[in-house]
């Protein structure tokens, strides 16, 4: 394939837009996208995600599309859209299969199809594969190509971009690996590993997120032993950080498109192959049932009903999105104990609230509250001043600061400060 590739992503979400802003540097780029309001957003300059800013959108030369008939004349197709799970946690490949559905209706002959999205070993070759062939009529291996490259996004991260990270590519042969390597070390330097195999590249992907899961929910757990003995999980992880290989991981929500989500798909492979995810479901289930444990032991420390503000909403800090955010569970579990629960976040966007059926108090607000939760350790929350509390808080009032994000902030004498 020349200098001149026709490339599209399928999915402008948190992974596909900054990669597709990215390539447009340097190839001709089309990104696609079904939601309609996202792409008049995006032509607006407006990234919801905060991903990409309005100067980085006003001077790409992106080209955006809803209709997938701009698409064939593409060379190469990355796919990344989400692949999120059913209500019983099976994986859900829906958006993954439509993708192949669209492709293989438009898609001409010696093009690559590489995929980003997070799935369990085989479903590339086995499952998207035949699926492409099934509408397009082509053989792959032969007529068409099958790549695949893990997505590394991790939201809000200005740190670890696409172009900084290290990316792993896999291919059904050896031009499809070269041509991939050509098209990603344009973007992040060469920082490219050859993965063995494609079945290879999706395994390692899946476990990346999973093993991150367990061991949040290693530190959850003792978290919850910790508390029955009065110990601070905070001043423990204070020391044990002292020793060179201790894991810096953190109590918290684990919640969001990939960590809370993943493990599912490992587990439901492993099912198949007659072996018990034993170990992966159990990381689920305390990451599960971490925000019912924390409403638990903040009712146990409040004497009444209380006027209770939640501060984030969101599945993690500095982000906008609120799939799968762990922060429902924690408001439901409050208001059955009877607490009147309010919620604010900086970053929500206020329709998606809505879908919750919750609304966003906002601070500026003329109330005040028995008790304050913070839940999502915005930067935001983290430049509160005294005189918010003061305001904020009746007096005796309690803050719960889950992230323990103020622990050395000078806070009103009367306030009862805790952490978990």
């Amino acid at each position: 394939m020349g200098n001149n590739l026709n490339i599209s992503i399928f999915g402008l979400g948190y992974v596909g837009l900054p990669l597709a802003v990215m390539l447009s540097k340097y190839f001709n780029v089309l990104g696609y996208d079904k939601n309609i309001q996202r792409i008049k957003d995006l032509k607006s300059f407006l990234d919801k995600n905060n991903e990409v800013s309005y100067k980085d959108l006003k001077k790409t030369k992106l080209k955006y599309s809803t209709d997938i008939k701009d698409l064939k004349n593409s060379d190469i197709f990355i796919v990344t859209v989400p692949t999120p799970v059913t209500r019983t946690n099976k994986p859900d490949l829906k958006p993954v299969l439509e993708s192949c559905k669209d492709i293989g209706k438009i898609i001409k002959k010696n093009s690559i199809v590489v995929f980003e999205s997070t799935v369990y070993p085989g479903v590339t070759e086995e499952i998207c594969g035949p699926e492409i062939e099934k509408y397009s009529k082509l053989v792959s291996g032969k007529d068409f190509y099958l790549g695949y490259s893990p997505e590394r996004m991790n939201p809000g991260d200005k740190l670890h971009t696409v172009d900084k990270i290290i990316k792993v590519i896999s291919g059904d042969c050896r031009k499809t690996v070269l041509t991939l390597k050509r098209i990603y070390g344009k973007i992040n330097s060469n920082k490219i590993f050859i993965a063995k195999d494609i079945k290879t590249a999706e395994a390692a992907k899946v476990i990346e997120n999973t093993q991150r899961d367990i061991n949040v929910a290693f530190i959850n757990e003792i978290t919850k032993l910790f508390k029955k003995i009065d110990i601070n999980i905070f001043d423990v992880l204070k020391a044990a950080q002292t020793k060179w290989n201790f894991l810096n991981f953190k109590p918290g929500f684990v919640g969001g498109h990939c960590i809370g989500v993943d493990p599912y798909y490992l587990a439901y492979l492993a099912k198949r192959k007659n072996i018990s995810p034993s170990l992966i479901l159990s990381g689920r289930k305390v990451n599960n049932n971490f925000p019912i444990f924390l409403a638990d032991f903040i009712n146990s420390k409040i004497s009444r009903k209380n006027k209770i503000l939640i501060l984030g909403l969101t599945f993690k800090e500095n982000v906008s999105d609120l799939r799968n955010t762990k922060v429902i569970e924690l408001i439901k579990s409050l208001k059955k104990k009877g607490h009147k629960v309010y919620v604010n976040d900086t970053y929500a966007d206020l329709n998606e609230v809505k879908k919750l059926s919750l609304k966003i108090t906002p601070l500026n607000k003329k109330e005040n509250y028995d008790t304050i939760i913070l839940a999502v350790a915005h930067d935001d929350y983290k430049k509160l001043k005294y005189s918010f509390f003061s305001k904020k808080l009746k007096k005796n009032g309690k803050i719960f600061d889950l992230k323990a994000i103020w622990i050395n902030k000078k806070l009103p004498k009367k306030i009862e400060y805790k952490t978990i």
